[in-house]
């Protein structure tokens, strides 16, 4: 499938995603994406999160793929029991990097109060999930049982840190290749 073809939802982390992110910089490049806006980035709220991925993936008039990082992931995957049923299944697949282990003690307070362990019911659309053996918010071993239970096909991106700006991963041309694999099996 083309990214053309989609309405490609971008759905950052806690604090948002910056100018440099790579998650900007696809949402300027591909024509058809549009970023899910959140009423707080800084003290996430996980049903306030949630309800707002359902609201953009309904008011979608194309098929929808996500393309999640960080505690979006967690959002994300919080709301994909509702995406089947309240999105009728316009979810085509879903593209997830650097997930947080968000039942870590050492979470921010905004965001182990309210998000809690990520959940563990497999997603109802494919999905890639893109973690590091670096990443200081989620060990390796960890995003790799998330993408079993949710039924992802897991990419390890080596020494890549938390896959951010921060992290030397400002336009990230390997994501974008990564994201062409999936989408070429939709």
């Amino acid at each position: 499938m083309k990214s053309s073809d989609l309405d490609i939802l971008i759905i950052p982390g806690l604090g948002n995603s910056g100018p440099e992110h790579w998650q900007t910089r696809w949402e300027r490049k591909l024509k058809t994406a549009r970023r899910v806006e959140q009423a707080s980035w800084d003290w996430p709220d996980r049903d306030d999160w949630v309800e707002r991925i359902v609201a953009e993936v309904a008011r979608s008039t194309r098929p929808v793929f996500l393309v999640a990082h960080s505690l979006g992931v967690v959002a994300l995957a919080n709301a994909a029991p509702r995406l089947l049923t309240e999105g009728d299944a316009r979810v085509v697949g879903a593209f997830l990097v650097a997930p947080p282990d968000t039942g870590r003690a050492d979470m921010p307070p905004a965001v182990g109060a309210s998000f809690g362990p990520p959940p563990r019911e497999p997603l109802p659309f494919p999905s890639m999930l893109i973690a590091s053996s670096t990443d200081p918010w989620c060990d390796y071993a960890v995003a790799d049982d998330l993408a079993a239970a949710w039924g992802s096909v897991i990419v390890d991106a080596g020494d890549a840190g938390h896959i951010n700006t921060e992290s030397g991963h400002g336009p990230w041309p390997e994501g974008l290749t990564r994201l062409a694999t999936l989408l070429a099996r939709i």
